[in-house]
């Protein structure tokens, strides 16, 4: 049922939101804790573990980008549901994981739904889940998608941080206990759903890419079998033209 390519896909996900849930637990908390360095630090870190094992599950890490793909049919459902699984358990190990480093448990930040919070985390993931559905459509390189979809969750994070925290995870929201289902879940979900569907009607002439990621590409299968098949022909074709030849 689980091929290696498949619990790869997993483990990429579970660490790419452990990773920025780190990050952003690390930078909040310290000295440096001001919009612009979280926002930074969560940008830079989603662009390099985009580009170290973003190829391998599509390189979501987040709950509501993964839902705002589902959307649009770049992700299965079955994948989805993986996904959003091993997203909050990775940003839930990430909290355990630091506070064993500071010695010291954390407090809740989500405090009660407000609507400027939940439109603040809409806005900011709303831009950055339009970004990240550009590179999915483009069909960049893993370099190029994963830097700009790392400037746009910067940009993102710090669009909505002038009336929320700028999380624009509910993972995140999880690990650094900011976890309120009307603010910081809710608000994400929603930016993602509009921000993708809104490059995908607006920008998009044709689907034809497909499913991305290892679980989430159900033709994998059939790919491979034409690539064998095409691999094998060519010796056959090879085989006629010389036997060709020879009759000449």
């Amino acid at each position: 049922m689980f091929g290696r390519r498949k619990i790869a896909a997993l483990v990429a996900e579970f660490i790419g939101a452990g990773l920025l849930t780190t990050m952003i637990l690390s930078v909040q908390h310290s000295g440096i804790g001001y919009p612009l360095f979280v926002a930074s630090a969560v940008g830079l870190a989603f662009l390099v573990i985009s580009f170290a094992v973003g190829e391998v599950s599509g390189g979501y890490y987040n709950p509501a980008l993964t839902l705002g793909q589902w959307v649009v049919g770049k992700v299965s459902t079955m994948a989805a549901i993986l996904y959003i699984a091993v997203q909050l358990l990775g940003g839930w190990a990430a909290y355990y994981l630091y506070i064993y480093l500071v010695n010291n448990h954390l407090g809740q930040i989500g405090g009660h739904f407000t609507g400027r919070i939940l439109a603040a985390e809409a806005v900011g993931t709303g831009l950055f889940a339009f970004v990240f559905a550009a590179t999915v459509y483009k069909k960049l390189s893993r370099a190029v998608s994963a830097t700009f979809a790392g400037l746009g969750l910067v940009l993102g994070s710090l669009a909505a941080s002038s009336g929320a925290l700028g999380l624009l995870n509910p993972a995140v929201a999880l690990g650094v206990r900011a976890w309120v289902w009307g603010t910081y879940v809710l608000g994400p979900v929603i930016g993602a759903v509009v921000g993708t569907l809104l490059y995908r009607v607006l920008f998009v002439d044709s689907d034809e890419g497909g499913m991305l990621g290892g679980l989430s590409m159900a033709s994998f299968t059939t790919t491979r079998e034409v690539v064998t098949i095409e691999s094998d022909a060519k010796p056959k074709s090879r085989a006629k033209k010389t036997a060709a030849k020879k009759k000449k």
